[in-house]
């Protein structure tokens, strides 16, 4: 019985040792891979850190002024470049690494919608000094010659705007939508009690050759302004001629093209007027209604001489009623704008219109749309424009030379109210950098009444503006 025994405990003893003679030669080969990855390891590693040493390193060097050495500039230019021949090829984890310090950067940046749309803010910090003439009629900028108002001066931050612009997703048939909003501080009493006011905003979705809008903007048939930044809170050369009061709209473009360079910008809509009452002169005393509904309608004809240059032609037209003490009062009008430059240097750009009961589109301090005679109501009928010469001197200087008026027919005024309003002057452009201007610019308004002559104001203003 002993011996038997003897061998089943030496066999027991003997398997371990047996097994381990027939394992060992896989586990060694385990150990060995499991050294050259944990060796691999840590040069990946060490070649991790040491590009990020060089990421860190080549910032700094990239934000380095134009009067750095060229030894530094090479280095900003050369140091993130990972695709030379003689640089090393990146492994996936380091292309991983670089992938996820530039998004940590941006998130720390980037401004984002709540629905994950692109959004960017937009504006202009706009500084304006300014000097005016007698018959000023105590505002900043005058849009007509006034009978009071001493010479005074001042210095506002007012006419400074803040915008929105959105880009949204594809909607119905491919279109693509976007938008912006436009604010500034122009409304307040005193230079130090401002309000934030909106502008213009809109909503708009776009095709291949069509589009949709709708919002607050310029009237359809008068899309074009002078170039100003003294007057900026109202449009230059309200009141002489640039009828530009922002309206709700919504209005539909269509693009056609005649060959290559030639073709027709046409737009229909419907906006909301803003009806003011007869001027001072009227003895009304009734009511009118607030906001009326208007047609509208402009057709841009456009040729392209080249890339830089080119001609538009875009007649117009507008019509609406409004509704005053029970009297229906037509407001009508036919437009013309134009935009040239047959020369890279020189452009000329301007707008006209004709028509009857304009107050409504936004005339500035003239306001004569109609006048009420006892059991009559009668438009006043109107005809106005302004135009204005662009010479591009240099990358960094442009001049601008611009005139306007609004003639009222004298007939249809009585004594003491205004025949005539012109406005002309100048300014210039300089450019201290791609995003900041300084202005000079001087005007004078010429305003007739009728029975009391011409009065006159002269406006100088020196602005400094930071678009952003």
């Amino acid at each position: 019985m002993l011996r038997p025994i003897r061998l089943l405990v030496l066999a027991l003893l003997a398997g371990p040792v047996l097994i381990w003679a027939q394992t060992s030669p896989e586990l060694a080969s385990i150990l060995q891979r499991l050294d050259r990855l944990e060796q691999q390891n840590q040069e990946l590693m060490a070649e991790v850190k040491a590009l990020r040493a060089e990421l860190a390193q080549s910032k700094p060097a990239t934000a380095t002024p134009a009067t750095a050495t060229p030894a530094t500039e090479t280095v900003a230019v050369e140091a993130p470049s990972t695709e030379t021949p003689s640089a090393s090829p990146l492994t996936p984890q380091e292309r991983l690494d670089i992938q996820e310090h530039r998004i940590d950067e941006q998130a720390q940046t980037k401004v984002e919608a709540s629905q994950k749309f692109p959004i960017r803010l937009t504006g202009m910090a706009l500084f304006n000094a300014f000097t005016d003439s007698r018959q000023n009629g105590g505002v900043d900028y005058p849009l007509i010659a006034a009978p009071t108002g001493p010479a005074r001066a001042g210095a506002t931050l007012r006419q400074t705007i803040l915008g929105l612009e959105f880009l949204g997703p594809q909607t119905v048939w491919g279109g693509k939508v976007s938008g912006s909003a436009y604010m500034d501080f122009f409304t307040g009493s005193t230079t130090r009690d401002q309000y934030l006011r909106l502008r213009t905003a809109s909503m708009q979705i776009d095709w291949k050759t069509r589009s949709v809008m709708a919002g607050l903007e310029k009237p359809i048939f008068n899309p074009r302004e002078p170039s100003s930044l003294a007057q900026v809170g109202v449009s230059p050369l309200t009141g002489a001629g640039n009828l530009w009061l922002w309206l709700p709209q919504v209005r539909v473009e269509q693009d056609l093209t005649f060959g290559s360079r030639s073709g027709l910008r046409a737009q229909m809509g419907v906006v909301e007027t803003r009806e003011i009452g007869p001027y001072s002169a009227s003895n009304f005393t009734g009511s009118v209604e607030a906001a009326r509904p208007g047609l509208e309608g402009r057709y841009d004809f456009y040729r392209k001489i080249d890339d830089d240059r080119r001609i538009e032609i875009a007649p117009g037209f507008h019509a609406s009623t409004t509704h005053v003490d029970g009297f229906s009062v037509p407001s009508n009008l036919f437009s013309m704008d134009w935009f040239a430059n047959p020369w890279r240097r020189l452009e000329f750009t301007g707008a006209f219109f004709s028509g009857q009961n304009v107050a409504n589109l936004g005339t500035g301090g003239i306001r004569q749309g109609y006048l009420i005679y006892g059991q009559r109501a009668r438009p006043i009928h109107s005809r106005g424009g302004w135009g204005q010469l662009t010479l591009h001197t240099t990358n960094r200087l442009d001049f601008h030379f611009f005139t306007g008026q609004e003639d009222d027919r004298n007939s249809e005024l009585t004594a003491g109210s205004i025949g005539k309003n012109l406005l002309f002057g100048g300014n210039l452009y300089y450019r201290l950098a791609p995003n900041v201007i300084v202005s000079l610019e001087t005007t004078q308004v010429r305003t007739v009444y009728l029975g009391s002559g011409v009065l006159l104001n002269n406006h100088y203003d020196l602005a400094l503006a930071y678009m952003f």
